[in-house]
């Protein structure tokens, strides 16, 4: 096994239980804060976002709806924000990460998009969010393997 490979476990307390905290500082363009509003990160807390001073919005609110610990998934939906556009209800999102046949990480995410009404989500706009998660999953990764470290 890469020692410069990173394990579903290392990834997941990074990326999605020590990602509020972390995600600020390593892309503050992206995101300038997290704050819960309710509850402390387990299922049923919910958590505002302040997009940094690079983003095309500015800010969002997330509900958890579950954490998975020990399968390293994780589920929340957007329920608020301008990133829904006024045109969507909620935004679910699952991330679950997985050991790769090299032994690093794999992280596979689905969305599921509740539209108000008749709007009809572009496929251009759900690829340019995919690019933007899979760059901050790279960012954290990247940081992880400057400062081994940190966890």
């Amino acid at each position: 096994m890469n020692p410069r490979l990173l394990q579903p476990a290392k990834m997941f307390k990074a990326c999605i239980l020590d990602g509020d905290t972390l995600i600020p500082q390593i892309l503050p363009q992206a995101f300038k804060s997290v704050e819960y509003i309710e509850g402390n990160g387990e299922a049923g807390s919910i958590k505002k976002v302040t997009f940094g001073e690079g983003s095309q919005f500015k800010y969002m609110k997330q509900k958890v709806e579950a954490v998975d610990k020990d399968k390293f998934v994780y589920i929340y939906s957007v329920i608020e924000g301008d990133a829904l556009m006024d045109k969507l209800e909620k935004i679910t999102y699952e991330t679950k990460l997985e050991t790769s046949p090299d032994g690093g990480s794999v992280c596979k995410t689905t969305s599921k998009y509740y539209t108000i009404g008749e709007f009809e989500l572009k496929e251009e706009g759900i690829k340019a969010g995919k690019e933007k998660a899979l760059g901050m999953f790279k960012a954290i990764e990247a940081y992880l393997l400057a400062n081994p470290n940190t966890y």
